[in-house]
C-alpha cells in the first residue's frame, strides 16, 4: 500500500526534472498511477551505453502499459546518488531503477528507508550490506546483472578470428568496477581461447576517480591510437563515453570496433561502417520485464523478484561487414555462445579483479 506524501514532495520532482513543454507530472501517490523513476550515475542519459539503454526499458514499460509515467535524474557528483534516489522515493513513486555498480550501497539502503518501493539496480550483485543472515535480505530490491565476460569473451574470440596483425585492443573503463573488469578479462579470455600467441592489449581508465572514468572519450581516443600504432587492427571499447571514444577513434582509423551494452551500431552510427560486432547486455529488456514485475508485485499477482536477477548477454550482428565475416567464423561464434550458455565452457574471469 502506498504511503501519502506531502503535495511539497510532488511538485519539487516536477521542478528538478520536467524541462519546458513537457507534460506535467502526475500526482504518483494515487494508487491508480505506477510512477517508475530512474537515477544514472555520471555517465549521463545519453551516453549510447548502458545509461541510455536502460532509460529505454522505462520507456518499453510505458509503451507497454505497464507504467503510466516515467522520469530520469542525471546525476552530476557521485555524492548526490542519496538525494536523487530519494527525490523520487517521497515523490511517491512505485518504482526506482539506479543504473550502475557506483549506486549499490545507496540503493540497498533506500530499499530499507522505503519499504513500499520497488527497486531495480542495474549491475548491482546483491550482498545483504549489513549483516551475514540471508532472511531478512531487502524484498524490494532485484539487482539486475549480467555475465559480461561471457559477452567480453564471445567478442574477444571474434576479433581474434577476425585479426590480420594478431594483435587486438580493449579500452576500458576502471577495473574496479566489476562489470568492466568482467569484460576486459572476458574479451582477453576469449582472444587466448582461439589462439594463444594474439597479442591482446587491455588498457583500464583506473587512474582517475569515478566522476570522470566513464566520460573520457579524448583518453579513450588517445588510448586506441597508440594500440592501433602498435598494430592492433581490432578495438573493443567498454565504458560509457569513455568506451564510445575507443571506438569512434577504431572506426576513423580503418579498424574494426568492437561497441559494448547494446548494439552500437545503432547508437554510434560514425562508427558503424567499421562495427565488427557488440558485446551485449540486454539491459532494456531486462529493465522493463523487472518493472512489470514490480507492479505485479504491487499488485499482489505475482512476487518480486528480489535478490539477483540474470539478464541475457550475447553480441551483435555484423551488419555493414556481414559479407566481410567468413562463414567458418560466424558458425564458430554461434558454437562458442550455445557453450557458454550450456556451461559446457566457462571464461575463467573471476567476478571481480583479485586483490593485489
Amino acid at each position: 500500500m502506498k504511503k501519502l506524501y506531502v503535495v511539497v514532495a510532488v511538485l519539487v520532482v516536477a521542478a528538478m526534472l520536467m524541462p519546458a513543454c513537457t507534460p506535467t507530472a502526475p500526482d504518483c501517490t494515487q494508487p491508480d498511477v505506477f510512477c517508475v523513476g530512474m537515477v544514472t550515475d555520471v555517465g549521463k542519459i545519453d551516453d549510447k551505453s548502458f545509461n541510455q539503454s536502460a532509460w529505454e526499458g522505462l520507456q518499453q514499460a510505458k509503451s507497454d502499459g505497464v507504467a503510466d509515467w516515467v522520469q530520469y535524474i542525471e546525476t552530476t557528483d557521485a555524492k548526490d546518488y542519496d538525494k536523487n534516489i530519494a527525490t523520487f522515493a517521497d515523490a511517491g513513486y512505485d518504482a526506482i531503477v539506479t543504473v550502475g555498480f557506483a549506486l549499490g550501497t545507496a540503493t540497498a539502503t533506500a530499499a530499507v528507508a522505503y519499504p513500499d518501493i520497488y527497486f531495480i539496480g542495474v549491475d548491482q550483485f546483491q550482498e545483504w550490506p549489513f549483516d551475514a543472515d540471508t532472511s531478512n535480505d531487502i524484498a524490494n530490491l532485484a539487482g539486475l546483472n549480467f555475465p559480461e565476460d561471457q559477452a567480453g569473451f564471445l567478442v574477444g574470440a571474434l576479433a581474434a578470428m577476425m585479426s590480420e596483425t594478431g594483435k587486438i585492443g580493449s579500452v576500458c573503463a576502471t577495473d574496479a568496477v566489476p562489470p568492466v573488469w568482467r569484460f576486459g578479462e572476458g574479451f582477453r579470455a576469449g582472444a587466448a581461447y582461439i589462439d594463444p600467441n594474439v597479442e591482446v592489449f587491455v588498457v583500464y581508465h583506473s587512474d582517475v576517480g569515478f566522476d570522470k572514468t566513464f566520460t573520457d572519450p579524448e583518453w579513450a581516443a588517445a588510448t586506441a591510437d597508440s594500440m592501433i600504432a602498435n598494430g592492433a587492427d581490432v578495438i573493443f571499447g567498454a565504458g560509457g563515453k569513455t568506451g564510445n571514444g575507443a571506438v569512434t577513434q577504431a572506426a576513423q582509423a580503418g579498424v574494426y570496433a568492437i561497441g559494448v551494452d547494446t548494439d552500437q551500431y545503432y547508437t554510434l552510427p560514425e562508427a558503424a561502417p567499421m562495427m565488427l560486432s557488440s558485446a551485449l547486455k540486454l539491459i532494456t529488456p531486462g529493465v522493463a520485464d523487472l518493472i512489470a514485475q514490480a507492479k505485479d508485485a504491487q499488485a499482489g499477482t505475482a512476487a518480486f523478484p528480489a535478490g539477483n536477477y540474470a539478464g541475457l548477454a550475447g553480441y551483435a550482428p555484423y551488419h555493414d561487414l556481414e559479407d566481410v565475416v567468413p562463414d567458418e567464423v560466424k558458425t564458430r561464434m554461434e558454437e562458442i555462445q550455445t557453450m557458454l550458455q550450456s556451461g559446457e565452457l566457462t571464461t575463467g574471469v573471476a567476478p571481480v579483479k583479485p586483490a593485489e
